[in-house]
């Protein structure tokens, strides 16, 4: 393996507590900014697993390296699991946090159910297209009005009972702490160890192999240069 993972992502913040979590280990972390214009991934699957896959695995093979990629969102119990993967776009291709805050909002007048969790599936893919998959998921509720200001997405509206506080009431690092992407996060570098073993195991076997002395003979000096 060449030692580097790319995050399928631009956000500066996920690389940096990616990097803390691995600082460990001899990894290079990049993300997609540092390779400039690249194809985007068709994230149309239906759960948060399958499109995590479909990105990492997307950027492994455009890039030839590992790729990690998440897929996270919001589950309303109360609306049958919605908004689901569509939590980015609820109310529109378009959409803003707070658009999709005060749909939410709407959509849960009267309802006396307010559970819910935030979901994230992160998926480490190989060019080769094996991946390991990390799931985990954070309870809450939500409010019948916006509380906080900081934090993103809904968090406005996702009341935790352990802290007695909307995510957007609390720092970002004690929100990471029990998140459902700071969970999956802490349970992919506890096994680092043996995420590196098998990193190295696919990437080699995706590696060109090298030919021997007969099929040397056979090969003019450029082809022989090439491999």
């Amino acid at each position: 393996m060449n030692n580097i993972i790319v995050l399928a992502t631009n956000n500066q913040n996920k690389v940096k507590e990616f990097q803390a979590l691995i600082k460990d280990f001899p990894i290079e972390v990049k993300c997609l900014k540092d390779y400039g214009p690249l194809p985007e991934a068709i994230e149309d699957g239906a759960t948060f697993d399958d499109n995590a896959y479909k990105k990492a695995l997307h950027y492994a093979r455009v890039l030839g390296v590992p790729a990690l990629a998440d897929d996270s969102g919001l589950v309303v119990d109360a609306l049958d699991g919605a908004p689901g993967v569509y939590s980015a776009r609820y109310s529109g291709e378009n959409a803003t946090d707070w658009d999709n805050c005060e749909k939410l909002l709407q959509e849960m007048k009267g309802k006396t159910d307010r559970t819910a969790r935030f979901q994230c599936v992160l998926s480490l893919a190989t060019p080769g297209g094996p991946a390991l998959t990390w799931e985990s998921s954070c309870e809450g509720k939500i409010t019948e009005e916006r509380q906080g200001d900081s934090g993103f997405g809904y968090d406005p509206v996702f009341y935790y009972e352990d802290f007695g506080k909307t995510f957007a009431e609390v720092g970002m690092e004690e929100k990471s702490a029990v998140s459902h992407r700071g969970k999956a996060m802490q349970e992919l570098s506890s096994e680092f160890d043996n995420v590196m073993t098998w990193l190295n195991q696919r990437m080699e076997e995706i590696r060109p192999k090298k030919p021997d002395h007969a099929e040397f003979e056979h090969n003019d000096w450029s082809q022989e240069r090439m491999v």
